[in-house]
């Protein structure tokens, strides 16, 4: 997938269009929520029975560089898929017009909780153009998630482990990239009948997270974001869940409007391709609001020191 360009003016006429319309960006959630789709989860980001979801090279961009986008959609963090669909422009400009990531595939996603919510695993393709954002259309932002604080984020872990096939990996040696955007801790193990049913692998046990994670970080470098949007924000026990798994790449952004900003500017920085005074003015530059600025500057700093040392 991902043989298109990303157009700006694209995006703008479908925005237009949308407005005249009355239509909702995210027409799948709007047509679950009035009873006229057949599924909660859309059938072209049901996980089940994929073999792989693909970021392959093409014509259009001969080094495809693959990165993954999930979101933690339940409880108040459903808004968050909204932030990406409405930054969009300013996510590829920065990567694409500033040289962060040349020819950068994206694919979008949702994670709930697999042992209540109707879509625990929703998984788009690796696109590069608008389709993007007709993969963020055909979310259902669940908003569900049981009353603890833990939600499915190891079974979406083990989709991108053993479910997606990456070219700028397996033909370049370099890794991809993963955003999971959340608020809680991940279940200890992902459970052997939540794959059968909600993936379809037939797997003899269940698997430490732990393991799921030493695989995937073999292909991708993954990040851990928790915006400020709940009370579960400053829970250092969830912090420190994470930090065990993944260092210092665990994020906490205090204004969650800079979601896009903070993606584009993790990727310019492990790219290389700028430093940390440069990302700040780049974002300036691109009409990002002081206080974003600040936020997203304040949350990528780890970065930027780690690739120092």
């Amino acid at each position: 997938m991902g043989g298109t360009r990303w157009s700006d003016d694209e995006y703008q006429e479908r925005a237009v269009s949308r407005k005249k319309s009355g239509k909702d960006a995210f027409e799948h959630d709007h047509e679950v929520r009035a009873g006229k789709a057949q599924s909660a989860v859309h059938q072209k980001m049901n996980p089940k029975g994929v073999i792989a979801r693909e970021s392959r090279d093409s014509e259009a961009h001969p080094e495809s560089h693959a990165v993954a986008v999930l979101f933690d959609v339940t409880g108040s963090m459903q808004s968050v898929p909204r932030i990406l669909q409405q930054n969009l422009p300013k996510l590829m400009n920065l990567l694409i017009r500033k040289g962060y990531l040349e020819h950068p595939q994206i694919m979008v996603g949702a994670i709930g909780d697999a042992t209540c919510d109707t879509a625990p695993l929703q998984i788009g393709q690796f696109e590069s153009g608008i389709e993007i954002e007709d993969d963020l259309g055909k979310l259902f932002l669940e908003g569900g998630g049981g009353g603890h604080i833990t939600e499915s984020y190891e079974l979406a872990m083990y989709f991108m482990a053993w479910h997606t096939a990456i070219d700028c990996f397996e033909k370049r040696g370099k890794k991809g990239y993963l955003f999971v955007i959340g608020d809680e801790a991940p279940y200890p193990n992902v459970k052997r009948k939540e794959i059968q049913a909600v993936i379809g692998d037939g797997i003899q046990a269940d698997i430490p997270f732990p393991e799921v994670i030493e695989k995937l970080q073999q292909r991708y470098e993954v990040y851990y974001i928790i915006p400020k949007m709940t009370s579960h924000w400053g829970n250092e026990e969830i912090r420190k869940r994470w930090v065990d798994l993944l260092g210092q790449h665990v994020l906490r952004l205090e204004d969650p409007a800079g979601i896009c900003e903070l993606i584009a500017s993790v990727i310019g920085i492990t790219e290389e391709k700028v430093d940390l005074e440069e990302v700040e003015s780049d974002l300036e530059e691109a009409g990002t609001s002081a206080t974003v600025v600040r936020a997203v500057s304040a949350s990528v700093a780890p970065v930027s020191a780690g690739r120092r040392k």
